[in-house]
């Protein structure tokens, strides 16, 4: 089949390249200059199959009211936060325990299932993303590790290893923590780990273009036809970011399927055809710099991923460059970098392994995750014949991207997905407060 995919950030590159595999002929329309601009661009870089869980869940709304006096608060609101109102009602309405623990096991088996696929497709090409084995949740003080009881719980029962280390047995998993930052234990996930998200997709665009996938860059896709949804029309995009084209007359061609993988963008596309998908970006921050030659060689820096508990920030080695995230900033705007949010990375980064980057030669950036009020994303049909939504992946997109894709590839083909896909289908958004 003739097969277009819309987007071309991670999800959008694994689902091409899982479409390719099985055959089919595919087209790829991004509005950037490349793959991964955008969300995809500098994440944290985290491959932690146990960590995947739902924002909305039971005292979550309240723990983020209770932080927001903190001058480091993990959860931010901007000032455009009252446009989000409808997706905050339907957030509050997926709080709950039945809900939760639905959309939990759905994501943390399409996580499982993501890394498998992953692994499968490096070793199978033997690709380097400067992946790194292990993962280190860090708690400060006693309070922190009485509050982890649960998450620990919930790990073990969903067959996750993980291991309480006390202070001691931390720094031996990451010789280079601080010793003068109070420490009181730490969990270790030694299967999860880190990797490249953006190194990764391009690889594999030089994958798939051998293999049949032509890309068409720096197109804006006009909204879908509800006469001929598989009709589509673009033409060339100014945009704000990557290269600016001059403005085109509209090229359209017909296709068999389409498959939305556009995040936030994919709410505009599908509009005109009845589709209502409750996305809005929640907005991430990370600073990428160099590692010190002497922070590499002395082993000052980190060794894999670290997240900090407290203020929710990862710490992560991408080869020889370090990378703190964090932040989630819902109705903030793409182009204001709010200096809290900055502060807060450095503060952890420092506080965990001063001194071990070039902060001098930093690269900041601000994404948006496309977030779903309830936590899975939609993979699968939707109700307009030939359209196929893979979507709302949160800051969940490359720990979920490969699962997602091979899942969509498998239904599109008349396949049962190999796990159960029954919480990821777009009718459960009708009613987000429904256990499934």
């Amino acid at each position: 089949m003739r097969i277009a995919v819309i987007g071309a950030g991670i999800v959008g590159i694994t689902t091409a390249w899982e479409l390719a595999e099985d055959g089919h002929e595919v087209t790829v329309f991004e509005r950037r200059s490349s793959i991964a601009e955008e969300t995809s661009f500098a994440n944290a870089g985290v491959i932690a199959p146990g960590y995947v869980t739902p924002w909305a869940a039971p005292g979550m709304p309240a723990k983020v009211l209770n932080g927001m006096l903190s001058t480091h608060a993990a959860v931010r609101f901007g000032r455009g936060v009252w446009r989000c109102l409808p997706w905050i009602r339907r957030y509050l309405a997926a709080c709950s325990r039945p809900v939760h623990e639905a959309n939990r096991r759905a994501m943390q088996a399409l996580a499982r299932y993501s890394r498998e696929r992953l692994d499968s497709i490096a070793a199978r090409h033997r690709l380097d993303y400067e992946q790194a084995q292990g993962y280190l949740v860090l708690l400060r003080h006693e309070r922190d590790l009485e509050r982890a009881q649960g998450g620990i719980r919930l790990l073990q029962e969903v067959g996750t290893t993980v291991r309480v280390l006390d202070a001691a047995a931390c720094r031996a998993v990451e010789p280079g923590l601080n010793p003068d930052t109070p420490l009181r234990a730490g969990l270790h996930l030694p299967h999860d780990g880190v990797g490249n998200c953006r190194l990764f997709a391009h690889q594999l665009r030089a994958l798939a273009q051998p293999a049949g996938v032509s890309f068409r860059f720096g197109v804006e896709v006009m909204p879908l036809d509800p006469a001929e949804p598989m009709h589509l029309r673009w033409r060339n995009s100014v945009h704000p970011m990557g290269t600016s084209q001059m403005p085109t007359e509209l090229q359209e061609a017909r296709f068999d399927r389409v498959v939305l993988c556009a995040g936030v963008a994919a709410a505009r596309l599908a509009h005109a055809v009845g589709l209502r998908l409750p996305l809005v970006p929640v907005y991430g921050y990370s600073a990428t710099m160099p590692m010190r030659d002497s922070a590499a060689t002395f082993g000052q820096g980190p060794n894999s991923g670290l997240m900090d508990e407290r203020y929710k920030v990862a710490i992560t080695r991408l080869g020889q460059q370090i990378r703190v995230a964090g932040s989630a900033e819902l109705g903030g705007q793409a182009d204001h970098m709010a200096v809290a949010a900055q502060s807060t990375l450095y503060k952890v980064l420092q506080d965990w392994f001063p001194g071990s980057g070039d902060v001098s030669r930093v690269r900041l950036w601000k994404g948006g995750r496309p977030m779903l009020p309830d936590g899975p994303p939609v993979v699968g049909a939707a109700p307009v014949a030939g359209l196929w939504l893979n979507l709302g992946h949160g800051s969940s997109g490359w720990a979920l991207s490969c699962g997602s894709a091979r899942l969509l590839a498998d239904r599109i083909a008349g396949r049962q997905p190999a796990i159960d896909d029954t919480r990821l289908g777009y009718e459960r958004l009708s009613n987000p407060g429904r256990p499934g």
